[in-house]
């Protein structure tokens, strides 16, 4: 099937099986490996990426079933010589350890600090209709589907925190 995607502000026109990941189409057929492939089941969080402004696993979604939408991985975040402001601060803060993680932990706390900022409320929210607290407990919530074998959380949470500009 013919599908057109917006990865990282490119048009792309790809042909693909239908049954392709949207993770197997960035890694294997754009060569964009910064999204990882860690259980393939939805459960770690390393794929996370950013399809129309909502984190989503890509391993747990067709390629397809994304037709014309505009896809934001890891390496559309930033660059080397300009880092996205979550970028500098999981460096500051040291938010990642072996670093396996680390693109899907990014692209998930952009995504949740937007979440936050939309009013949208999580498990944590006492009041789904009143706007969503950033707090540790709200943080850690949102987080909860992408794993760090590591153990770097308490550090990922201080550097989303850093750059929502709160104490925690």
């Amino acid at each position: 099937m013919k599908v057109s995607l917006t990865i990282n502000g490119k048009d792309h026109a790809l042909e693909l099986d239908p049954r392709t990941t949207l993770l197997d189409a960035l890694r294997e057929h754009l060569h964009l490996t910064g999204s990882k492939k860690g259980c393939d089941h939805g459960q770690c969080g390393a794929c996370t990426v950013i399809v129309e402004g909502r984190r989503i696993n890509a391993c747990l979604t067709l390629a397809v079933m994304h037709e014309g939408e505009c896809v934001t991985t890891i390496e559309g975040l930033g660059t080397p010589e300009k880092l996205h402001p979550m970028q500098k601060a999981f460096i500051v803060h040291d938010g990642y350890q072996c670093g396996y993680c680390t693109p899907g932990q990014i692209c998930s706390a952009v995504a949740v600090l937007d979440e936050i900022e939309a009013g949208i409320p999580s498990h944590v929210s006492a009041d789904i209709e009143a706007a969503p607290e950033l707090s540790d407990a709200e943080l850690r919530e949102r987080m909860s589907g992408n794993i760090c074998r590591c153990g770097a959380y308490s550090n990922i949470i201080d550097a989303m925190a850093d750059v929502a500009g709160a104490t925690l």
